[in-house]
C-alpha cells in the first residue's frame, strides 16, 4: 500500500517572527515600550512551539511487538504446533503482511548479509544501519536518537516489556546508547567476559568516566514509565554514587516491583520497574527431559562409506512444561500491567515494545519446545494488544522479527529414506509430536559449536489497519521505524 507523503511544514518560529518584525514601525521605542515589546514576542514565540507539538485529540499509540528470530520458519511452526496445519495464529487473522529486509554493515561500512538483535534493534528504534553489537550508536560511535526518546521528549509514555533481560541488546536499543551490547551494568561498562571470552568495554560510557553510564543507568534514567522484563542481576549492581542500580531507580521515580507484586494491586498510572529474574525469564516449555537438538546414530558402516551402513534419527519428543518456569510472570501479565500504566488518564498516547525474546535464545539453544513456547506467549500479548486497540482506535499494531534464525523445518522421513544408502542431516535435529498427531521434525546447522547463528533471510511484519496505512508490502527495516515516526508524529490535520 503505498505510504502518505509527508508533508513539509515550515517551521513555526519563522512565521511568528516575521509576523512580529513585520509589526515594528521605524519610530524610536521607549525603553518600557521596548521591554514590553521583548515580552509579548517572547509570549508568542513560546505559544506558537508549544502549539507545535504533537498533542492528538485522540490518544496516539504504537504498540510494536518483536519475536526475536521470529522469521517464516518459526511462524510455521507455531503455527504447526499451536493451531495445525491448517490453522492459524492470531497474527494470521491481521489486516496486513509484508516482508522486511534485514540490513547490517561492517566497522568499515561494508555490506554484511548476516545480522544480530543490537544492530537490527537499531535499525527498527532509529531508522539507522549500523554494525553488529552496537547499541543505538553509529559506526563511529555516534549516539543515534530512537523514537522512544523523542516520544518520551515530545510527552508521549513509553513503556518496555520483554521475556529478556531488560538490558538485552533489543530493549537497550530503544534507550540506550553504548558500544557494545554487553556493556549492560556499572560492573560490564568497564569490561566483561563470555564464556570465557572476554567482551568489550564501553568505557567513555561509564559514569565512572563522566559518561551517561551503562546500558541499566541509561535505561532508568531515560523518562520511560514501564520497564518489565528480567535483568535483576544489573539492578543489584553498585553505582559511581555508591547505591545499587535499583536504588537509583527508585531516586528517579520508578516503583520497582519484584515477581512477588500482585500486579492487579498496583494503582494505576504508576512508573514501574520490574525485573523477574537474574536475567532472561524462563521459557514456559521444554522438550521431554529436556531434550533438544540431537545428532544421528550412525552405524559403523556408515562411517567407511556413505553407500553402506545406516542411521538412526532421534527419537521423538513432545513438549512438556518446564519446571523452572513455576512463578515466572507471563509475557501477556507484564503486557497487561504495562497497558493499564501507560495508558490510564493519558490524553497523549504511547510508544510500548514487547519483545518475546527466548524464540532466538531457543533457537540458539537447538530446543524448538523453548521456542514454540515463546511463540505461544507472543499470541497471547498480541491478543491483549489487539483487545486493547479495539477500545482505542488510534493505535498501531506492528509484529515483526529482528532478524532469522537457525530452525529448518525438515521432511519426515526424508524424501530419500527409500535409497539404499545412508542419508541424513549434518546437523541436529528434534523430531516434535505436534497436537494434530503430527511429527515435525527441526533441524539447526548452522554450525558444529555451543550456540546456533542468526540467518540472513528476510522477516515477516504483520500489522493492524491503523498501521497498515503507513506501511508497504516490501520494506527495509528501517523503513518500518519511519512509518512508525510518521504515524505518532503526525500532524493533528494528516
Amino acid at each position: 500500500m503505498p505510504q502518505p507523503a509527508a508533508q513539509t511544514q515550515p517551521h513555526p518560529l519563522n512565521s511568528v517572527e516575521i509576523a512580529a518584525n513585520a509589526d515594528y514601525s521605524p519610530r524610536t521605542l521607549l525603553p518600557l515600550e521596548l521591554v514590553m515589546r521583548h515580552i509579548i514576542l517572547a509570549f508568542i514565540i513560546l505559544s506558537s512551539a508549544l502549539a507545535s507539538t504533537v498533542v492528538p485529540a485522540t490518544p496516539r499509540n504504537v504498540i510494536l511487538i518483536i519475536g526475536d528470530g521470529f522469521d517464516d520458519q518459526h511462524v510455521t511452526m507455531g503455527r504447526n504446533y499451536l493451531s495445525g496445519m491448517s490453522g492459524q495464529l492470531g497474527l494470521d487473522t491481521l489486516a496486513f503482511r509484508a516482508s522486511v529486509q534485514i540490513e547490517t554493515v561492517s566497522d568499515e561500512g561494508q555490506p554484511l548479509y548476516v545480522a544480530d538483535s543490537a544492530n537490527t534493534a537499531t535499525s527498527l528504534a532509529t531508522g539507522r544501519m549500523t554494525n553488529i553489537g552496537r547499541i543505538a550508536t553509529d559506526i563511529a560511535d555516534n549516539d543515534l536518537p530512537s523514537i522512544a526518546e523523542r516520544a518520551i521528549e515530545a510527552g508521549w509514555r513509553v513503556g518496555l516489556v520483554t521475556t529478556s533481560s531488560l538490558t538485552d541488546a533489543t530493549p537497550a536499543s530503544f534507550l540506550a546508547h553504548v558500544s557494545s551490547r554487553s556493556c549492560e551494568g556499572p560492573k560490564e561498562v568497564l569490561g566483561s567476559t563470555y564464556y570465557g571470552i572476554p567482551q568489550p568495554a564501553c568505557l567513555s560510557d561509564a559514569r565512572d568516566n563522566g559518561g551517561p553510564g551503562s546500558i541499566v543507568e541509561q535505561l532508568v534514567g531515560s523518562g520511560a514509565h514501564v520497564l518489565l522484563g528480567g535483568g535483576d542481576k544489573f539492578m543489584k549492581q553498585q553505582t559511581v554514587d555508591g547505591i545499587t542500580v535499583s536504588q537509583l531507580a527508585v531516586n528517579q521515580g520508578f516503583r520497582v516491583i519484584s515477581r512477588d507484586t500482585a500486579f492487579d494491586s498496583l494503582a494505576a498510572p504508576q512508573r514501574l520497574l520490574g525485573a523477574f529474574d537474574e536475567e532472561t525469564l524462563e521459557v514456559q516449555w521444554q522438550g521431554t527431559d529436556a531434550r533438544i537438538g540431537e545428532p544421528v546414530e550412525r552405524s559403523w558402516l556408515s562411517h567407511i562409506s556413505k553407500y553402506f551402513g545406516s542411521v538412526t534419527e532421534p527419537s521423538p519428543m513432545s513438549c512438556e512444561p518446564n519446571p523452572a518456569y513455576r512463578n515466572t510472570p507471563r509475557l501477556a501479565a507484564m503486557t497487561d500491567l504495562a497497558l493499564t500504566h501507560l495508558a490510564t488518564d493519558n490524553e497523549q498516547g504511547f510508544f510500548l515494545m514487547i519483545e518475546s525474546a527466548s524464540i532466538d535464545k531457543q533457537s540458539h539453544k537447538r530446543n524448538p519446545c523453548g521456542s514454540i513456547g515463546e511463540i505461544a506467549q507472543l499470541e497471547e500479548s498480541l491478543a491483549l494488544a489487539r483487545s486493547f486497540a479495539s477500545n482505542h482506535p488510534e493505535t498501531a499494531i506492528i509484529v515483526t522479527a529482528d532478524h532469522a534464525q537457525a530452525a529448518q523445518i525438515l521432511p519426515e522421513p526424508t524424501l530419500y529414506a527409500n535409497y539404499p544408502i545412508a542419508i541424513y542431516s549434518p546437523g541436529l535435529t528434534a523430531r516434535v509430536r505436534t497436537p494434530e498427531g503430527g511429527m515435525m521434525r527441526i533441524n539447526y546447522a548452522t554450525n558444529n559449536g555451543f550456540s546456533e547463528e542468526h540467518t540472513g533471510a528476510n522477516v515477516p511484519l504483520f500489522a493492524n489497519d491503523v498501521a497498515a496505512q503507513w506501511l508497504s508490502a516490501f520494506m527495509r527495516q528501517r523503513d518500518v521505524h519511519d512509518a512508525m515516526e510518521r504515524f505518532l508524529f503526525r500532524p493533528e490535520n494528516h
